[in-house]
């Protein structure tokens, strides 16, 4: 197996998932959307290498509440098919990234829907990981890191403020290339914009989907 991809709906399945790559040393891409469905992200997850889900719990679980209570009864995710959809393009992107070996894939890539935001970061591994498999595979980092980065097909990571980015596969045998289009002007910094949803639900949004659709 290359390569696992989640797309699960509940943390205890995400949990199930961790901890089986954990103890295979399996790397896997994780994605998710938030209950008021305009968020998202996708995260690649290489055990040992940053932090799974044992290294940093939701609050809930963290405080030994009932990990239930993270998604509550009669709410679903699923409720805007455009921000599956953007999600769905966005975990399919890195992977043929990853498979067919160009470009690179953030540890972490997030999606605000309303702010029309990315936010990309790294996410390192806790030393204390409840996990013993997961402190297992950080060792595994420490005692033999350029063997595990040839494991998962990983070049050096490039010096950058983000270090949860890292070129993958710089052969690249397809011949893939991106081109800057921007004749070297310089753009500015697009200011914050606030989104007024004026009070509208995911309820009212999908209502005034069904409308339109209907007209």
């Amino acid at each position: 197996v290359d390569l696992v991809l989640s797309c699960v709906d509940n943390y205890a399945a995400r949990m199930t998932i961790n901890q089986a790559c954990n103890e295979l040393g399996q790397m896997w891409l994780e994605s998710g959307v938030s209950e008021n469905a305009v968020s998202s992200h996708i995260q690649t997850m290489i055990p040992g290498r940053y932090a799974c889900f044992d290294c940093a719990p939701p609050a809930v679980v963290a405080s030994g509440g009932d990990e239930n209570a993270i998604k509550r009864e009669g709410v679903c995710a699923a409720s805007l098919p455009t921000t599956m959809g953007i999600t769905a393009g966005l975990l399919a992107q890195a992977t043929l990234k990853h498979l067919l070996k160009f470009g690179t894939v953030s540890n972490f890539l997030g999606y605000d829907a309303l702010g029309d935001f990315f936010p990309s970061y790294g996410m390192a591994p806790n030393p204390e990981c409840s996990s013993r498999y997961c402190r297992l595979r950080q060792e595994d980092w420490q005692d033999r890191p350029e063997e595990m980065m040839e494991r998962y097909g990983l070049s050096e990571e490039k010096t950058s403020d983000d270090t949860g980015t890292m070129e993958l596969h710089p052969d690249n045998e397809w011949g893939i290339v991106v081109e800057d289009a921007s004749n070297g002007a310089v753009e500015e910094s697009p200011k914050d914009e606030v989104v007024d949803t004026q009070g509208a639900s995911v309820a009212d949004l999908m209502a005034s989907l069904k409308s339109l659709g209907a007209q």
